[in-house]
């Protein structure tokens, strides 16, 4: 049978798609077959043109299966990223930047999760950061107004960034931050100035500087003259008082080893020379004037240090035996202690010592419990059960503090049905005594890591870092799980600090003076 070669179907198959008129006929002619078989194989062709063949069939299959698997991976990879549009980045960078990152830092993580090529620019998130510290400005002048009538007692201190100081003043029961302000000087002009919009506030604790003691002293002496206003109690910082006590104590306790050390040297040489059989007099009368000189030291090293220990005794709230302190009690201790106190070093710890305002929480915690409890006999039973309480949290294991406890428990109970009560409010004034302004050095560990970073921190940045730590829920301790504005007690609309940062500060004060 004859058949023709396939070339031979291209040809006749383009005879009959694309030639003129009559070159069906003559194709034929020249193949010699019928004009029916190229109209037959031109259709072929045009079949096999238009059907894959079983090889491109297979290459298509293992193609659809390769894109299938990549788009599998590409949505488990959806799955495990975030959705991150633009105001996300922006409270990303606002709040890396309130908690001390540097713009290039917050740069190269955005880079890390959006990629180097879709991720903001540093300038652009310098832009964002801006814009969030000018909001903070005008959101904490609002709240700053909410805050006076709630804060009572301050803790006050200078915070120097790059020898320019920082007026930092905190609520010690919330650790709200309600005080951060840069200033040229810490005198007390501007210290008055800083102080005299709290008028509510009672109670100030504070250092020994000039500036801020004599800030105080100046609005005191404002309030005289407005019946209405509160006389603010100033106590010293019992903490600045102990920091400038232990160097004086350690340098005192390294002269004495040294001395130490000189005279078992001593006792070297002794055994050396009777080792050479050398004549020992001499060296043995040294190292006996030697250990003279160092037990001398060591036992009036050791005499100081519980000199020091009856000063700490006299600062704290309850005595050994569970009892309150009190100013006279306190006062005698603390004379007989500056009395055996010698010399020059320990001049700044006897004047702190000297000074009445070191005892102030001392008055301020008998009036406060006073007012909460007037029974004078109930109000000490109950005052010795909270120290038993907090003797037996101290030591769990020990029967003979539960059986305190509970013994003192039935004798509160025979004193008042109410007992709970009036213990409750007592318990709550014991824990409001403040005896340090050391609050402050929780802001100085929150400037610090900008300081760390940059060379200049402005006041908007620093309102900005205020309002992202008094919006920030605690994570440990007794206060977890609120932040120092809801410890405070402030109304807020919403307790998130990037919405409450994007509130209309107008809205925000209506919202507030309505609550």
């Amino acid at each position: 049978m004859f058949t023709l070669p396939f070339s031979a179907w291209i040809g006749n198959a383009a005879a009959v798609l694309c030639g003129r008129f009559g070159e069906v006929t003559r194709r034929a002619r020249e193949v010699g077959c019928s004009r029916q078989t190229l109209y037959d194989q031109a259709q072929k062709v045009q079949d096999a043109l238009e059907r894959p063949t079983q090889k491109q069939f297979l290459r298509l299959l293992h193609e659809k299966e390769r894109l299938e698997r990549e788009n599998q991976q590409l949505f488990e990879w959806l799955a495990q990223t975030t959705d991150f549009p633009k105001p996300k980045q922006q409270e990303f960078s606002a709040t890396a930047s309130a908690m001390g990152l540097s713009l290039t830092q917050i740069a190269v993580l955005l880079g890390i999760v959006m990629g180097a090529a879709a991720a903001p620019s540093r300038t652009t998130i310098g832009r964002w950061v801006e814009a969030a510290c000018q909001k903070a400005s005008a959101v904490l002048e609002v709240l700053d107004r909410a805050c006076r009538p709630l804060v009572l007692a301050l803790c006050l201190d200078e915070i120097f960034f790059h020898q320019k100081p920082v007026l930092v003043g905190v609520e010690p029961a919330s650790m709200a931050w309600v005080i951060g302000q840069r200033a040229h000087d810490r005198s007390g002009q501007t210290w008055l100035e800083t102080l005299r919009p709290w008028d509510h506030l009672e109670s100030a604790v504070a250092d020994a500087g000039s500036g801020l003691q004599s800030g105080l002293k100046q609005l005191n002496g404002l309030r005289a003259s407005e019946p209405q206003a509160p006389q603010i109690d100033v106590g010293l910082d019992i903490f600045h008082i102990k920091k400038e006590a232990l160097p004086v104590l350690i340098r005192q306790w390294k002269s004495a080893e040294t001395l130490w050390e000189q005279a078992e040297a001593a006792d070297r040489v002794v055994v050396h020379c009777r080792t050479q059989g050398q004549n020992a007099c001499a060296a043995a009368a040294q190292a006996r004037a030697a250990w003279t000189k160092a037990t001398t030291a060591f036992h009036a090293v050791c005499a100081l240090e519980a000199v020091w220990q009856r000063a700490e005794a006299a600062l704290t709230v309850f005595r050994e035996d569970g009892t309150l302190n009190d100013r006279a009690t306190a006062e005698a201790a603390l004379a007989a202690v500056v009395e055996l106190l010698p010399g020059a070093a320990w001049a700044k710890v006897r004047r702190m010592l000297s000074d009445e305002r070191t005892l102030t929480f001392l008055d301020r915690l008998h009036r406060q419990l006073l007012s909460a409890c007037p029974d004078e006999t109930l109000r000490g039973e109950l005052v010795q059960l909270c120290w038993l309480r907090r003797q037996q949290q101290a030591n769990p294991n020990d029967s003979l503090w539960e059986s305190r406890l509970a013994l003192q428990k039935l004798l509160c109970q025979r004193l008042s049905p109410n007992w709970s009560e009036a213990y409750r409010a007592v318990v709550r004034v014991i824990r409001a005594v403040v005896r340090a302004s050391s609050l402050v050095e929780c802001m100085n560990s929150v400037i610090r890591m900008q300081q760390a970073r940059h060379r200049f921190l402005s006041q908007p940045l620093l309102d900005l870092k205020r309002l992202h730590w008094n919006c920030r829920p605690f994570r440990e301790g007794r206060r977890r799980g609120q932040s120092p504005y809801q410890h405070l007690n402030l109304p807020l609309p919403t307790p998130n600090w990037w919405t409450l940062l994007n509130i209309d500060p107008q809205f925000l004060a209506e919202k507030l003076s309505s609550q």
